[in-house]
Formats: C-alpha cells, structure tokens, sequence
C-alpha cells in the first residue's frame, strides 16, 4: 500500500554516512512516501522550523523504510526520519525535539563545515577516508570501512569526533532554545536521549545509526538535563493537535509495517475513533477484504468529511483492487480537498492510466511532476503515459530523470541520449536530457 521510493541521498557530506552508517558516500535509501504521514510529520515539524528560522515550505519531512532509530540531513532541503524511530518514540515533544536537533545542524552550518574539515585534510587522513569510503562501496559494509578508517589513523578519527561531539553539544542547545520558542515541551529531548542509554556499552555493529552519529555521553546527558531544567517559559504539556497527528503518523505506519493481525488485535487501543478505522481500513486491505476495508475508511470518512488524506487511502484501496473507475472518483474528491498536494495529483494521474485515460493522466501527471519532481513513482507513470500518447522522446525523458534519481547513472544515460536525439534542440525537456547525459558521462569517466 505504502509507495516506496530508492533514491540517492549525498550522505557523504554527513560525517554518520560516512564512517558510521553502512553506506558508501552516495547511499540508496528507499523513502515511503504517504501523503497523510508527510501532512502529519509536517504539521509536527512546522512550529519547530519556524521558530529556528526556517521555513517549512523550504524543509520537507520525509520517512525512510528503516526500522533502526535514526534521524540525519544531507542538506537543507530536506529532514529524514527513520520508520522505526517515529513508531518508538512515545510523544510527539520527543519526535519535534529530534526535528530541533536536526534542524540547529542546519542552521548551524554543520553541514558544511564537515564537508569542508575533509576537504581540508592533507594528511594520512584524507587517504583514510578515501579508503574507507571505497571499502564501504565494494563490501555494502560501513562496520568494514570503519575499521580501516580507525586502524589506519586512530588519533585522526579521535580529532575529527571532538569537531563532532562539539557539534552536539551545539545543536543541542540550539535545539531546546528553538523548541522553547515554539512553545514546545522540552522534556521530549530527554526521552530521546533516554531511548538511547546504555547503546555505548554495545558494539558499533549493534548500536543504532543514531547513537553512532550522534554520540551519547554521559556528560552530554547532563548538559541536556541542566539546559531542559534551565529553560526559561518553557511550555508543558502536550498540544492536542500535535498529539493527534503525532497518533495518526505512527498508526499508519505501524498498519503498514506491522502484520495486519497485530493491528487487528489494537484496535481499541486507537487514541480516537477514526484513527482507529484507518487503521483497520489499512489492515483489511492487505488482507484483501476490499469489502470491510472500504466500510472502515467510509466510516473514517465521514468522521472526517473535509479530510483529503483519508480519501486518498480510501483511493489507494480501490486502485490496488483493480478499481479504477471508482478510483478516480475518490482521488478526485481528494483532489479538491488538496489541488496542491502532488502525491494526491500522482495517485489521480495513476488511477486514470489504470483506465486508459492516458490524457488526462497526462496532464494529471505533470501537475505532480511540476510540485514535486523528485517522486520517482510520478516519473514512471509519467514515462508510461507518454508512450502512450507517442511521445518517445518525453517518455524517455521521464524515464532518463527517474534513474539518475535512483543513481542508475548508466542507464539514465542510455535513455538521456535517446530523449535528446528525439526532443526538440534547445527546449526545456531537451535541457533536462542533456543535463542528465551530462552526469551520465562524468560518473562513467570517474569509474
């Protein structure tokens, strides 16, 4: 039921991707796009964002398919949350403290300064991580380049992680002054960091990626502890609409992630009525009971009427049960509700492909494009509804940019080049096609 997406994050400019996590430098996550879990995340992170100075139009949430506890950035643009952690944490003060702490990376210029202490290594150390990297990207094993990273250059790695802790130790505070400014319990900070006791004692193959890129000392605990005590007009409590979208974010997940028994069996353990109906609603789907599916998401309906993101479900159930039809009609009525949202847009887009109505997908499918080119599910079914309509060249197009977003370099240049061959010379597509070519070449003349 959950799309899920593989892209290709830079993770080499996050010091955790590199040496830490096992990944190489350009790691493949698969993200699990949702519109409604991507609404709730963003409604949390929004107070949190614009009270450091960020805007929440500018950062998106997104969720990656990853049990382990985790949290980290890449760039600005975006913050990504594991599955696991949302689901282990219990309030929705800790999954904003864990937003405030990312987001002080950002606005602390942690990002690139790490970038640019390894660029600036002209010793052993430079190899190291070079070695390491390459390690990591042969074997898939970042245990592996870990150890030849810190065989090779001990008293190298022990400076580099001071730079680290000390970026910690800055986030933090920046993380509880920007959640006093929200108005934002800052108790949550501590529970996060209570999750994480005792995972020092562990092997750094068995401690969660969290731990390893943020270290958890005793002495950082205590910090937190003053700075939480010490934080003048802090708020307390909990806000109930943060609860409430905290609540459906994390029973969503669960109904997807988890055996549609397990969910069964919770029901009435649902903070309110119709959370616990979508839930049901996700759990009967993967079971293939489309008719008690569609009376759980109805009855969450009409709970929620104005709800776009509950039609939307309610649109997945009925496309994945080979309705189409029906389909289009719901995603329509959640497009109302939502015209800005592109997830909405795509299932639209791919509900009237499923019925052959392949230019109204079309233009559908561009709208989304046009919101968010980075959803590689959008990118297919736009490839697919141009050769439907007898535009090679902008089906290859689509196609050329889904795999350079997965990093399939090799193959977005083989279908870059037949876009470019096809596409008027000079236009915007063609533009696209060559920028991709472009990439392509580069990355096979660095291999």
């Amino acid at each position: 039921m959950f799309a899920v997406d593989r892209v290709r994050l830079l993770a080499g400019l996050l010091l955790a991707a590199l040496f830490f996590v096992s990944a190489a430098p350009a790691r493949a996550v698969t993200l699990l796009r949702d519109a409604d879990i991507e609404h709730a995340l963003d409604a949390l992170a929004a107070p949190v964002l614009r009270a450091a100075g960020l805007s929440p139009s500018q950062v998106r949430m997104m969720v990656v398919d990853d049990m382990s506890l985790n949290a980290f950035i890449v760039d600005t643009q975006a913050i990504y949350v594991n599955a696991g952690l949302v689901m282990k944490l219990d309030s929705p003060e800790a999954l904003q403290a864990v937003i405030a702490h990312e987001a002080a990376h950002m606005t602390n210029g942690h990002i690139a300064r790490r970038l640019g202490n390894m660029r600036s290594a002209r010793t052993a150390a430079a190899l190291g991580m070079a070695l390491a990297a390459a390690t990591a990207a042969a074997t898939g094993s970042g245990d592996a380049a870990a150890g030849v990273l810190i065989g090779s250059q001990d008293a190298v790695m022990r400076n580099f992680l001071s730079h680290t802790r000390a970026e910690e130790s800055s986030a933090d505070i920046t993380s509880i002054r920007t959640l006093t400014r929200a108005g934002i319990d800052p108790h949550g900070a501590l529970e996060v960091l209570e999750l994480f006791r005792g995972q020092e004692a562990l092997s750094a193959g068995r401690q969660d990626p969290y731990m390893r890129s943020h270290p958890l000392t005793r002495d950082r605990q205590r910090a937190m502890a003053g700075l939480v005590a010490g934080a003048r007009g802090a708020a307390s409590g909990t806000d109930p609409t943060a609860a409430y979208w905290f609540a459906r974010a994390r029973a969503k997940l669960s109904a997807f992630l988890r055996a549609p028994n397990w969910t069964l069996r919770r029901l009435d353990r649902s903070p309110s009525r119709d959370i616990a109906l979508m839930s049901e609603a996700v759990a009967r789907h993967r079971q293939s009971d489309l008719r008690r599916a569609l009376a759980a998401i109805d009855g969450a309906i009409a709970m929620r009427p104005q709800d776009p993101f509950l039609r939307d479900l309610k649109g997945e159930i009925l496309l994945e049960s080979r309705q189409a039809g029906p389909a289009i009609q719901v995603y329509d009525q959640a497009r109302r509700l939502a015209p800005r949202n592109a997830q909405i847009l795509g299932g639209l887009g791919r509900a009237q492909l499923a019925a052959g109505q392949y230019g109204a997908a079309l233009k559908t499918l561009e709208d989304a494009r046009g919101r968010d080119w980075r959803d590689g599910r959008v990118l297919r079914d736009l490839a697919v509804a141009y050769a439907k309509t007898g535009n090679a060249g902008m089906a290859s197009e689509a196609t050329a940019q889904r795999y350079a977003l997965q990093g399939r370099l090799k193959d977005a240049g083989i279908h870059a080049k037949r876009a470019a061959g096809l596409l008027p010379r000079g236009s915007a597509p063609w533009r696209r096609a060559q920028d991709v070519l472009e990439a392509a070449e580069r990355a096979s003349k660095d291999r």
